[in-house]
């Protein structure tokens, strides 16, 4: 038999994220740190309409590019927030999680060979995707000594003829760092100069700790430039009910939802119906979870210098991003010891890129009583390593 397999699939990895939490699910007492998830649940207002709209029948397909109605207020919410103007019929699609979006826009947007800047470390379906849209992902190594940002020298460096888009991860997954409106700047100055495109992931918009978000897409020039990714799941804890969207220029947009017609057809409908009232609604519940997540970050960045952990602080998303590289071993080996021997799950900066080594993803999307459970068995673990290092000293 012949063999049945793509080459270029079969070569990708698998995420590195979910094995960790394949052996948790499996192993009595485990607490984990490492799903990006929020641990509230959706608020009753959205859950309602969700059930409102199965009550009614509502359970027909939408048109391809979703709810009329929730386009409006995608466009109404992105006007508030963002200062960003859409058109809900021509430039917006629903999609089933910012995922389906991001592998959208590269499908839509790439020829063989055209090279795509992937910051990193990152979420992991940025490399994967371009290869599957027979792009060439080129990777720009973030580091901590410029709190993991992107940097106009660092991008400077990796582009060639044949970079066609860049991929701006913030406020990002894993390290937590953000992308200022100064630095945002000089970004989309390069952008525009060098003739790029922008693929602008904001799933985490919501969640910043210094001062309101910015999109790069409200930029002079950049609009007609970028790819507006967002979603449901973080900011208004909608994970299972997977709805994201993309906000585009009509000529990108059209091809990108040829993809999703094809591909999925439309988004979830009860999910739809219930993002209406998420984006109507909702703007007090996010304040009150960014609030709740705040407290908790604060909580965990002193707790990483109580117990010895070198942190830079993080100001987006709900997650820290701390260095073990004073231990000497492999993020891998570190986080296969903590769950061994302490039976807590983090995630080794090497899921979301090799330059993540040396580092730990740690999520703080839990309740305090589930991180002070985990940092103290952390903290456990950190000083038995310490020990070890002192005994051989």
């Amino acid at each position: 038999m012949r063999n049945p397999l793509s080459d270029k699939v079969t070569a990708i990895e698998p995420s590195g994220i979910r094995k960790f939490f394949d052996i948790v699910s499996e192993m009595k007492d485990a607490v984990s740190l490492g799903v990006g998830e929020p641990d509230f649940d959706t608020p009753w207002h959205i859950r309602e309409e969700g059930i409102y709209s199965l009550e009614k029948g509502r359970t027909f397909y939408t048109s391809n590019a979703g709810l009329k109605e929730l386009r409006e207020e995608i466009c109404r919410y992105l006007s508030r927030r963002m200062n960003l103007s859409y058109d809900p019929l021509h430039e917006v699609m629903v999609t089933v999680g910012g995922s389906e979006a991001i592998d959208a826009a590269l499908r839509a947007m790439i020829n063989p060979g055209d090279e795509v800047l992937i910051p990193q470390p990152s979420f992991v379906s940025y490399v994967p995707c371009t290869i599957m849209a027979d792009g060439k992902p080129v990777i720009i190594e973030l580091e901590e000594k410029d709190q993991f940002k992107l940097t106009k020298e660092k991008l400077l460096e990796k582009i060639t003829p044949k970079t066609k888009i860049l991929v701006m991860p913030f406020p990002n997954n894993p390290t937590g760092a953000i992308m200022e409106k100064e630095e945002l700047a000089e970004i989309a100055e390069i952008v525009e100069e060098k003739d790029l495109f922008v693929i602008s992931d904001e799933i985490y918009s919501e969640l910043c700790y210094l001062g309101e978000p910015v999109s790069i897409a409200s930029f002079p020039g950049m609009r007609e430039r970028t790819v507006v990714i967002n979603g449901f799941s973080k900011a208004y804890a909608m994970t299972g009910w997977r709805l994201g969207y993309a906000c585009a220029p009509a000529n990108i947009l059209a091809q990108m939802l040829k993809i999703h017609q094809f591909a999925i057809m439309c988004a979830p409908t009860t999910s739809q119906y219930a993002a209406v009232s998420a984006l109507k609604n909702g703007d007090k519940d996010v304040e009150i979870m960014r609030e709740s997540y705040n407290q908790r970050r604060r909580y965990l960045l002193h707790a990483f210098k109580e117990m010895g952990l070198d942190c830079f602080e993080p100001f987006g998303a709900f997650y820290a991003f701390p260095s073990i590289k004073r231990f000497g071993m492999s993020s891998d080996e570190f986080a296969n010891r903590l769950l061994r021997e302490e039976k807590v799950a983090v995630v080794p900066g090497t899921a979301f890129g090799s330059c993540g080594e040396g580092y730990l993803r740690i999520s703080y999307a839990y309740s305090l009583e589930s991180l002070k459970e985990a940092l103290g068995r952390l903290e456990r673990f950190v000083k038995k390593l310490d020990g070890c290092s002192e005994g051989v000293r």
